[in-house]
């Protein structure tokens, strides 16, 4: 099968099905008639173990390291949980940045409810951010 009914029978675009082709992961033979690229099942079923180890939060990088294992005729198991511990922990650490940065939003909101809006000067721009002081906190 061609880029185009690949793309279409997995549910992705037909830049999604070149990009894992031009870095090597998908590898189709061509037509020696005219040139185009065929997709043989292999290829289907390796995109699909793409796109759910993606969907798992593993990085392009991952997954080239996996089929690599694979390929070496090696389990990828001890390094997919390897790897998935660390998609976790990092997934954790920006979901702590991302409350904390939540939690600074809802505190401006609440301090800038009450304070006025004023006109720029030459020494401030908005008073609001520029009076927000780096804890968090309004100064």
């Amino acid at each position: 099968m061609r880029v185009n009914q690949l793309a279409r029978e997995i549910g992705v675009t037909a830049d999604t099905v070149r990009f894992y082709t031009r870095i090597g992961y998908l590898k189709p033979a061509k037509n020696p008639s005219n040139g185009y690229k065929v997709y043989s099942p292999t290829d289907r079923r390796l995109l699909r173990f793409i796109l759910s180890a993606r969907q798992l939060g593993f990085s392009v990088e991952d997954i080239g390291r996996i089929l690599h294992t694979a390929d070496q005729g090696h389990s990828p198991c001890p390094l997919v949980r390897e790897l998935i511990q660390q998609r976790l922990t990092e997934n954790e650490k920006q979901f702590q940045d991302s409350s904390r940065l939540r939690r600074r939003m809802m505190d401006a909101i609440d301090a800038w409810s009450r304070k006025p809006d004023r006109e720029p000067t030459g020494d401030m721009i908005c008073h609001l951010i520029e009076e927000f002081s780096d804890d968090g906190l309004p100064s």
